[in-house]
């Protein structure tokens, strides 16, 4: 399948900051099924830094915002063409051991919940792809999807907690769960195309692990499958915030807002 997609992320102050900085993980690369026939980032009232690509392998860009704007954009847009692996991207590249993938992060740090979970996935029958199958519909039956119930640094035992949460929690806890039963997991950030509409107004998370006969696979546990042709990956990390689309700083200013506008369709 080939999709194409346009990103547009708007930051809007009252006052200009006297000082920004911001990180951008918004170029997917070409990995096992999914092949990037174009792809391009620009900035308005921003000027590129420098780029690079992280220990996750994914590619990155800094940017530093204008003096004295009020209003900064950052567009990518591209076309990806996917191929439906029944969600198994394959063996581990980058720079970072898959030992790596072991160590809980402060947002996927076990607590009395998520060590309930853990337990009752390692007691479980069948073979460890099923058993992960489970694990994601019994998360799914715990944590509904329901926005505004979480941040962004809200922590997989606070989504158990408030028994609701988004993609980035359901991607949080099953990272969290998979890691405590020695399997390593990393979470995903990139778009998904919807079957009932092309607007959207964030970007989709999930998680994949990895598992000694398939190598990495992914697995949505806000959808309940695993990710096929309608999935684009952008960046992985140990979780949300070494994936993030976005992230940074600013100094001084006042009144920011921000505006993302998502577009994803079949070419």
């Amino acid at each position: 399948m080939q999709l194409h997609i346009t990103h547009l992320t708007t930051y809007r102050f009252e006052t200009p900051p006297s000082y920004g900085l911001q990180q951008i993980r918004l170029s997917p690369k070409d990995s096992s099924g999914q092949n990037v026939q174009d792809w391009s980032l620009s900035f308005e009232g921003a000027s590129l830094q420098t780029e690079f690509t992280d220990h996750h392998n994914n590619k990155t860009h800094l940017i530093r915002i204008d003096e004295g704007v009020q209003e900064m954009t950052v567009k990518s847009e591209g076309t990806v063409t996917v191929d439906d692996k029944n969600g198994i991207v394959g063996k581990h590249g980058g720079f970072a051991p898959l030992w790596y993938f072991l160590r809980q992060t402060p947002l996927t740090h076990p607590g009395a919940e998520i060590n309930k979970l853990a337990s009752s996935f390692s007691a479980g029958q069948g073979t460890e792809l099923e058993r992960l199958h489970g694990l994601s519909h019994n998360i799914g039956a715990l944590v509904s999807y329901q926005t505004g119930q979480t941040t962004a640094i809200s922590t997989a035992e606070q989504a158990i907690g408030s028994g609701a949460g988004v993609c980035q929690d359901h991607a949080h806890i099953f990272i969290s769960i998979a890691r405590q039963a020695g399997l390593p997991a990393r979470y995903v950030s990139g778009y998904l195309m919807m079957n009932d509409r092309v607007d959207q107004d964030a970007t989709h998370a999930w998680a994949e692990v990895y598992l000694e006969n398939l190598g990495w696979t992914g697995f949505d546990v806000s959808n309940q499958i695993s990710p096929d042709a309608r999935y684009v990956r952008v960046a992985t990390g140990l979780d949300y915030s070494s994936a993030a689309p976005i992230s940074g700083l600013t100094q001084g200013g006042s009144g920011e807002s921000i505006k993302v506008d998502i577009h994803v369709q079949q070419q």
